[in-house]
């Protein structure tokens, strides 16, 4: 059986005041005994005083010693046995179709239009709390990033890291951004009310009467759709970072561009869709989405969060309990209840039993310890339960995005591990960064090992990125240059196996490939020099975009 606590550290303290506390009780007892033994004989002693030799003193510290250890442990939090929680909701299935395009990355809404989005997708979140919602990011494609669900925590994942890296294909298309909305919706089961949002600064270069035609498509799939505008009609540059810093965004003719918002064509989807406006100048946002979408038809559901083991301290603190009032009781002589009441010795249980019914002392706050415990223990699966319900409960701090991506790692769930390591190796302290990039790194590889065509190309770029980025801040980590060796090789045809060992604060074994060290100097240097080339390859692709990537209209941003 498998013990996991909430607070090791308390259960360390509290314990250690146990022992003092016994100690100093053991103490008084024997130096009371040698005060007695100085007033006469033994025999004398007994005689006159029969109760003055007795061992009561001694089964007394002994009984308030072990009620305090007991609580000492409660409060540590054991939890042992398994269960899951059920969460509760009412509300309607809601797609949130996000503009993840260059052009939201301009300023004239502050800080930026995609901050100011994500912002406002967060109020309407919190006036909706039962609505199930999934996330479509779009730019010159649409991609699903979440499907429906309850999850907050996946969805602040997704959520915090979007940018115009997610989806590959630059420009703003709006028709494949409705149609995947609606897909999403259409699969969805349980007969709730169905709506799409669309948040985007409305500069499209595709079709606008396929947008208007994908419109029409939700009004007759009775989807009830509400655009909402971002950016201002005067428009601005973009930002984008280059080799030399920040610079503007300029076009193929070297133009800078400027980008502006188009409310014309989001108010066309609207009433082709019998939907509802937002222009980009209101305020609220975010509550006039919640407020037109309180119509929607409700369904109440029932949603697992998640294994976690269960709570056992009430066992614990209520024999602690019981410990003290019979302490009590006997030190009132055996009377009972009038002794009680007379002496102060009852009361002494009090704090405990208000704490037996405090619910914050049975509250989950350490998902993550208990799963890092479940990997430890060898049960990969279990782990991953529990980092998902962490991420559930909003522990979305980079050391648990990186446990839970190496355990996603050792369960062979390629995809998501990835996902949850570029999310750990950004704003992470140096050391969790590394670690972060070279599990990345490994994930890429192995997927790369499985992977045909455009997903392994993808893959690969994707590995020698992370150890590149890694080498260039540590050019003497031999694991990372034997696996970026790797990616290189694999460029031109598959490796052996996926790479060297994970970098895991759970002690997972790493598997080697062979012995690092063994590499020499020159081709160390080689290596650094083959990375440096590609950095510098990097920068220079993104200032460019190739010509069977352009977007719709053949721009770009």
């Amino acid at each position: 059986m498998i013990v996991a606590w909430e607070r090791p550290v308390l259960l360390l303290a509290a314990l250690f005041v146990a022992a003092l506390g016994m100690a100093a009780a053991l103490l008084w007892h024997r130096r009371r005994a040698e005060r007695f033994a100085a007033l006469g004989s033994e025999t004398a002693l007994s005689r006159l005083a029969p109760t003055a030799r007795s061992r009561a003193g001694l089964r007394r510290a002994l009984r308030l010693g072990a009620a305090s250890v007991l609580a000492a442990v409660a409060l540590a939090g054991p939890r042992w046995g398994t269960g899951r929680e059920v969460i509760r909701t009412s509300g309607g299935d809601v797609v949130l179709a996000m503009d993840a395009s260059l052009s939201m990355l301009a300023d004239d809404e502050r800080p930026t239009r995609l901050e100011r989005m994500k912002q406002e997708v967060r109020r309407f979140r919190a006036a909706s709390p039962g609505d199930r919602l999934a996330l479509v990011a779009f730019s010159g494609r649409a991609y699903v990033l979440s499907p429906l669900t309850a999850d907050d925590g996946a969805l602040d994942l997704f959520l915090d890291n979007l940018d115009p890296s997610i989806v590959g294909l630059p420009g703003t298309a709006l028709a494949p951004a409705i149609n995947a909305a609606l897909d999403l919706l259409a699969s969805a089961q349980g007969g709730a009310g169905k709506a799409m949002v669309l948040l985007t600064d409305g500069e499209g270069f595709d079709d606008r009467a396929d947008a208007i035609r994908s419109a029409q498509r939700a009004r007759a799939q009775d989807v009830r759709v509400i655009t909402v505008g971002f950016g201002t009609e005067g428009g601005t540059s973009i930002p984008v970072r280059t080799e030399s810093g920040v610079e503007a965004k300029r076009d193929l003719d070297g133009n800078i561009v400027i980008t502006r918002y188009d409310p014309e064509i989001l108010a066309e989807i609207a009433r082709a869709a019998g939907g509802e406006f937002i222009p980009a100048e209101a305020t609220d946002k975010g509550t006039r989405v919640a407020r037109a979408l309180s119509s929607l038809e409700a369904r109440r559901r029932a949603a697992e969060a998640g294994l976690s083991m269960r709570s056992r301290y009430q066992w614990l603190l209520g024999v602690a309990v019981l410990l003290l009032l019979f302490d009590a009781w006997r030190a009132d002589g055996g009377r009972f209840p009038g002794g009680l009441r007379r002496r102060w010795g009852a009361w002494r249980a009090a704090p405990l039993v208000l704490l037996a019914f405090t619910p914050a002392a049975a509250r989950a706050q350490t998902l993550a310890d208990r799963a890092l415990a479940e990997f430890r223990a060898g049960r990969p699966a279990d782990a991953v339960r529990l980092y998902r319900a962490a991420g559930g409960r909003g522990d979305r701090s980079p050391r648990t995005l990186y446990n839970f991506g190496t355990v996603l790692l050792a369960h062979d769930s390629l995809d998501a591990a990835i996902d949850a390591l570029e999310r750990a190796s950004f704003g992470s302290a140096p050391v969790l960064r590394d670690r972060a990039l070279y599990n990345l790194g490994l994930a890429q590889l192995r997927r790369a090992g499985r992977a045909e065509g455009q997903e392994r190309t993808q893959s690969v770029r994707g590995a020698l990125s992370a150890y590149r980025t890694l080498l260039l801040a540590h050019p003497d980590d031999a694991d990372a240059r034997w696996n970026y060796e790797l990616a290189l090789r694999l460029r031109q045809a598959p490796p052996p196996s996926s790479g060297g060992g994970s970098r895991d604060e759970q002690q997972a074994p790493p598997p080697q490939q062979r012995d690092p060290s063994t590499m020499s100097q020159q081709q160390a240097e080689q290596l650094l020099d083959a990375a440096s080339r590609d950095e510098r390859d990097t920068q220079s692709r993104r200032r460019r975009v190739p010509q069977r990537d352009r977007a719709p209209g053949g721009k770009d941003w």
